[in-house]
């Protein structure tokens, strides 16, 4: 299995995704190569510096790089030679497994849709976000950004693309789904949740519960939590201000401490051809390190595929 992975994005790149991407290679298994891609006289500097010669680390050269004041959609096709065109090129050419980035999350998206398509079917690609829950469980939001406004059809979708990804990925047999609201009865919300309510309520797709509210969050109730793209990036926000907040406070508590971003790395963008993850601009070493990991993860679960067999 190769594992690319984007070194010049992010707010510490190049150094903090080549530390990461060292760290993964202790963690992951022996058959797992790993690809860096990015400009190679940054790259092969640190690698030496770290002592690090190996056969599961190659390095693919782009010298050019997709900031993240860059226009996503024009980015792309204006810079052929970054690190994300690269990366998305090999992705699509099928010469590395997966494609992971802290870079420029637009760009990402755009690269995913065009370069590698959405899987027929899938109305709108997503992305997700860890919920931790008290007792040490997790659950997931879905969408947290990439989908500001939704159709019925498209949460519809988006519970069966999460539904998917906690039973092969997160390995929840039979995953609860929530629908995010107002309040617990049928006829609250606005159009959108009263519509997707009535799609969501009789499915045979996956394990619909109801509706939940936002104190239902972090207690366990769903095992998947949908809405749209707009309400959850203001909770996905909100979960990285309550973990600022306790680490201001001086607060040490093992439960908060899941709250932070480094323990899970990144996320995949659900709905797409190939396996794609998208981390948080501001990642460290850590954080890398666990991205892709995750990229492991998903790619040994085949998600991607079953995804593909279930919208067929």
């Amino acid at each position: 299995m190769k594992l690319g992975l984007d070194i010049s994005g992010g707010d510490f790149a190049p150094r903090a995704n080549v530390l990461g991407a060292i760290l993964a290679l202790e963690q992951l298994p022996e058959d797992v190569e790993l690809v860096l891609i990015g400009r190679e006289d940054e790259i092969m500097p640190i690698l030496k510096e770290k002592g690090v010669v190996s056969e599961r680390i190659s390095v693919v050269n782009a010298p050019d790089i997709i900031t993240m004041e860059d226009h996503p959609t024009r980015a792309i096709p204006q810079k052929p030679n970054s690190s994300i065109s690269v990366g998305f090129e090999l992705l699509a050419h099928k010469k590395i497994d997966s494609f992971a980035s802290t870079g420029n999350t637009g760009a990402m998206l755009v690269g995913s849709i065009y370069k590698v398509n959405a899987i027929p079917g899938v109305i709108r690609p997503c992305i997700t976000s860890v919920l931790p829950i008290v007792g040490g469980k997790n659950s997931i939001i879905l969408d947290v950004g990439a989908n500001a406004d939704c159709k019925p059809d498209v949460l519809y979708q988006f519970a069966s693309l999460g539904s998917l990804y906690a039973k092969n990925v997160m390995n929840i047999e039979n995953p609860r789904v929530g629908l995010l609201n107002i309040g617990e009865e049928e006829g609250k919300g606005n159009l959108l949740t009263q519509s997707a309510f009535k799609l969501m309520k009789d499915s045979d797709d996956f394990n619909f519960i109801g509706n939940i509210e936002g104190r239902d969050l972090f207690n366990g109730k769903a095992d998947v939590v949908v809405c749209d793209g707009f309400t959850g990036n203001i909770v996905l926000k909100q979960a990285e201000g309550i973990y600022s907040i306790a680490k201001d406070l001086g607060i040490k508590d093992s439960y908060f401490e899941r709250f932070n971003y480094e323990n899970y790395g990144g996320t995949p963008i659900l709905g797409v051809n190939s396996d794609v993850i998208i981390g948080h601009g501001i990642s460290n070493d850590i954080a890398v390190k666990n991205m892709m990991c995750l990229a492991y993860d998903v790619a040994s679960s085949e998600l991607t595929k079953k995804i593909k067999e279930a919208f067929t």
